[in-house]
């Protein structure tokens, strides 16, 4: 099978097409030349779905069924006037299950029932009360991780940056805090439930109660949906760092650390994904086919992606342009040719999902 690559950048989206076993890549088009592409999945009707960003015309879903003819949601993610909230980025689109969900800068959580023609905003977090002390990360105030328990859709979780992991068991009416056991960041004087960076997440569908963070401050891990969180930080060069994946057959996990909050670039220059075999028990340096010394492009939370097939795909794209890529579950990496503007996201789609 072959997989299909949408690049978002600051100059607009790319897709980037593979031959049957991955090994040749083409880039096919350019969409939204020129606007900021900050997300992209695909539901499963086939439907695409991206957030874009403009300064002159503000953020957008755009929807499409073929990659090519592209038509904008009339009725997407807003805010009520009289909250004195601005919409600034779409940066998640979750299109699993009968409704779909997006998350925004200002801090903003949005729900859709028929299909993304529509979205309302889920004011159980939007409006919670210790929002008075949500403060923004160097990114924004931004609603940026979601998972769902694929057993239980009345329950998901949230992450916000710089606020912390939220949870909800009844659909999304309530929400609690989950952030014990991970270093404050920016403390609230009013309430010690928020002021934690989380940075991305992602869980074992099998068993949605283990969930892998990587925060502002570290990797952690939860057994118990969030309730209690431990540092899992063997083997990796540093605690800072934003994307992580893990792969659907294998369970290994991704990362690529950086050098320091103050210092966002990669650790002594060197371009390395650090992968898991053992649930983030411990960490293993990965740069077979990557550059050796000399970079200094970091990978934004939303610029690494894996593929569904069976010997794992796993991409990056940078802040300073480059695309990488492995087929064998990050042993060996090859660079693309192009150097693409400042990469923010990176999608991947297997060929029956599109052809």
């Amino acid at each position: 099978m072959s997989v299909t690559l949408l690049v978002g950048t600051i100059k607009g989206a790319f897709v980037i097409r593979s031959n049957s076993d991955r090994t040749a890549w083409e880039l096919e088009d350019l969409i939204f030349k020129g606007w900021k592409v900050t997300a992209a999945t695909r539901a499963v009707d086939g439907t695409f779905f991206i957030g874009t960003a403009s300064d002159i015309y503000g953020p957008a879903i755009q929807r499409s069924t073929d990659l090519k003819q592209w038509e904008q949601v009339k009725r997407g993610p807003q805010f009520d006037e009289s909250l004195g909230r601005k919409l600034n980025q779409i940066w998640f689109i979750s299109t699993k299950g009968d409704t779909y969900y997006a998350g925004a800068d200002e801090a903003g959580l949005f729900q859709s029932r028929d299909g993304g023609n529509t979205w309302k905003a889920v004011n159980g977090l939007n409006d919670h009360d210790t929002r008075p002390g949500w403060r923004p990360g160097a990114g924004g105030l931004c609603a940026h991780a979601f998972l769902r328990d694929p057993s239980n859709p009345d329950r998901m979780w949230c992450g916000i940056s710089a606020v912390g992991v939220f949870r909800t068991d009844d659909g999304g009416a309530t929400w609690s805090p989950k952030n014990s056991g991970v270093q404050v960041i920016i403390p609230d004087e009013n309430n010690s439930e928020i002021g934690y960076c989380v940075h991305a997440l992602t869980h074992d569908p099998e068993n949605p109660d283990v969930i892998w963070q990587q925060n502002h401050r570290g990797m952690y891990r939860t057994t118990d949906g969030g309730d209690h969180w431990e540092s899992i930080q063997n083997g990796l060069p540093s605690t800072f760092g934003f994307p992580l994946e893990r792969d659907p057959h294998t369970g290994s996990l991704f990362c690529f650390p950086q050098e320091s909050d103050e210092f966002r670039v990669p650790v002594d220059g060197k371009c390395r994904v650090y992968r898991s075999h053992d649930n983030g028990d411990s960490w293993h340096p990965l740069g077979t086919g990557l550059p050796k010394k000399g970079f200094y492009g970091s990978v934004l939370r939303g610029a690494m992606a894996v593929d569904e097939l069976a010997s794992c795909g796993v991409y990056f794209g940078t802040t300073s342009g480059t695309m990488h890529m492995s087929k064998d579950c990050g042993d060996t990496w090859i660079t693309f040719d192009e150097v693409f503007p400042r990469i923010l996201c990176v999608s991947a789609f297997i060929s029956s999902e599109i052809d």
